[in-house]
């Protein structure tokens, strides 16, 4: 094995790990917030470690550049995504457990009074 297969499979592995962690915080976080941001930190993280990983494992033209158009990628588009989800989450008026305490957001977004299942 050389340093390159040993170095892409620890990537591989840790990047594994992160899109495991991402897939319970989905699961056991309460609010849309939460989910929002295990779901795109830590997937994204683990993707674009996933994605290294099996550039520096695979051998072929063009494998490097399109692993990394695919980590720019995903470092430009996920956090936009992630901000309209969250914007939306908060108008839409979704239960959010961390709002109730301090609303930074009041006066700024218009926020229903009930979420959409109670309308």
């Amino acid at each position: 094995m050389t340093v390159s297969v040993i170095f892409g499979s620890v990537l591989l592995v840790t990047g594994m790990f992160f899109i495991s962690a991402a897939a319970l915080g989905l699961s056991r976080f309460t609010d849309a917030l939460q989910r929002m941001h295990a779901s795109t930190k830590a997937g994204t993280l683990g993707s674009g470690l996933s994605v290294l990983g099996a550039a520096f494992i695979l051998t072929g033209p063009g494998v490097v550049s399109i692993s990394l158009a695919t980590v720019a990628f995903l470092l430009l588009t996920v956090p936009v995504a992630a901000h309209l989800l969250g914007s939306a989450a908060y108008v839409s008026g979704a239960d959010l457990t961390g709002v109730a305490e301090r609303d930074e957001l009041e006066g700024i977004l218009t926020r229903q009074e009930q979420p959409l299942e109670r309308r």
